[in-house]
């Protein structure tokens, strides 16, 4: 069965929500996406798609890092990430990740940051943050599964800080 990956539509909102609550533990995830949704901050939010049933979802929203220095700057985050318990592990979350980079290289984004499996995520090109001088608002206990990558050459030169993501993750 071919997957097909493109950009969320309105009418995928009820699937989408569903796929979120029956790939994790409680709807918290699925909520979240509604909730940056709500606010205008999903930036790419992209599904995949098997014979017209949403089978993945994964959405890219705005953070803030703030720099040693004061100042701050822009970035992606990747989060969240759902793939039907039923269709995991058969590529459709690669496809998904490969994809949703792509978009946002195409939109001209820079850096990307995750907090995710350290096995899973270092090979769509992530790096552990830590050794980039980032942290993850909150405290460096995530710091093993914090990663970060760069959409453009020299993207990372410069540049350190603590990543905020969006209000709407304090309510999970």
């Amino acid at each position: 069965m071919a997957i097909a990956i493109r950009p969320e539509r309105a009418s995928d909102r009820d699937a989408i929500f569903a796929l979120h609550a029956r790939a994790f533990p409680s709807d918290a995830e699925a909520r979240l996406v509604d909730a940056l949704r709500d606010a205008g901050a999903a930036r790419v939010s992209l599904v995949a798609e098997e014979e017209a049933r949403v089978v993945g979802h994964v959405l890219f929203s705005p953070v803030r890092v703030a720099a040693p220095n004061g100042a701050e700057f822009a970035a992606l985050g990747l989060a969240p990430m759902a793939v039907d318990p039923a269709r995991q592990r058969a590529g459709v979350g690669g496809a998904l990740v490969r994809a949703g980079l792509a978009a946002c290289r195409a939109d001209r984004h820079v850096l990307v940051f995750v907090l995710g499996h350290p096995a899973y995520y270092p090979r769509f090109g992530f790096e552990p943050a830590a050794a980039h001088g980032f942290s993850y608002a909150g405290g460096r206990a995530y710091d093993a599964a914090f990663f970060v990558a760069a959409l453009a050459p020299g993207a990372l030169a410069g540049r350190a800080g603590v990543v905020h993501f969006h209000a709407a993750f304090a309510a999970l």
